[in-house]
């Protein structure tokens, strides 16, 4: 078994951020990076609102200048998922593939997914039309036909937000009640630029000539109508997913599987600490995660320090 300092798991923003200030606090800290590596920057096209890139830098690269930048420091990299967790013994173990890490502080950075509609059509449009992160995308479609899938407080928020740029934005609902906020519905009733088609699901996209995003197809779930209408824009607004499954059982999580953080990035285990989306429902930016995966690093030192 090999024994560490700072293991990180998760190759986001949060836990690269992480690695830096882990690396310039004078540890070695190892990323188990999970396969994919990089975190969901890595289906972004272009990220205007990361500071320091007054033109823009995409996703991609904006992962590949922080890994140097961790590498730079002494960060060591796993490219292999981590399969298994013990925090119920300390070193911490961890086991990823077919090795097995102790780990005296451990620092959380998983990320979570968001959740896309099962289609064919809505993974083939992925960046070319179809996005779950309006803060992300939204001003790329100024002007323009809008549709919002969902009906809970994440589609509200989006739909809200995308009034900003969209003309028109409508949400798409399967049912006949909205089960966002009371306060979040009469935002959405008293908003002009808001349309909602009631009792209704998407079942298909079609491209238009440039190969993105250019016309829903919409089934009317009570009389099975189909609809076909003009749409510049899809946006998802059915959740996201914390990958937090390794974790269950050992670690404090929120109803909807969030890890829950105190004093910072400080989780219920002493010695493990949380960053990023895996820990954030609300916020979901890349320069949130790095916010909090310097917190982590951070607090990760000081308990190494206290414990000798």
């Amino acid at each position: 078994m090999e024994e560490r300092d700072i293991i990180i798991i998760g190759s986001g923003p949060a836990g690269l951020t992480a690695a830096v200030y882990c690396g310039r606090a004078g540890y070695k800290p190892l990323i188990i990076e999970g396969v994919p590596a990089g975190g969901q920057l890595l289906t972004t096209t272009e990220v205007e609102n990361f500071p320091g890139f007054p033109e823009g830098i995409s996703g991609p690269d904006l992962i590949i200048n922080m890994r140097k930048q961790a590498q730079k420091f002494g960060t060591e990299f796993l490219m292999k998922d981590a399969t298994s967790v013990d925090l119920k013994t300390y070193p911490f173990k961890i086991q990823a593939e077919d090795t097995d890490f102790s780990a005296r502080a451990l620092i959380i950075a998983t990320g979570a997914q968001a959740r896309y509609l099962d289609l064919p059509s809505i993974h083939a449009f992925r960046g070319k039309g179809v996005s779950a992160c309006a803060t992300c995308d939204g001003f790329f479609f100024k002007d323009s036909i809008i549709y919002v899938i969902g009906g809970g407080d994440t589609a509200a928020e989006e739909a809200l937000y995308l009034t900003k740029f969209g003309k028109e934005v409508n949400i798409v609902h399967r049912r006949d009640k909205l089960r966002a906020e009371k306060y979040m519905q009469e935002k959405l009733f008293a908003n002009p630029k808001i349309n909602i088609i009631w009792d209704s699901v998407v079942v298909d996209l079609k491209g238009s000539e440039n190969g993105v995003v250019g016309k829903i197809v919409i089934k009317n779930v009570k009389t099975g109508e189909l609809t076909e209408r003009v749409a510049d824009g899809i946006f998802m607004g059915i959740g996201n997913s914390p990958a937090t499954e390794l974790f269950k059982g050992q670690i404090d999580l929120d109803q909807n599987g969030y890890i829950i953080c105190r004093n910072g990035a400080k989780t219920s285990v002493e010695g493990v600490f949380a960053a990023g989306d895996v820990r954030d429902p609300h916020f979901r930016q890349a320069v949130a995660a790095a916010g909090t995966g310097c917190k982590a690093a951070i607090e990760a030192d000081r308990f190494l320090q206290g414990t000798g």
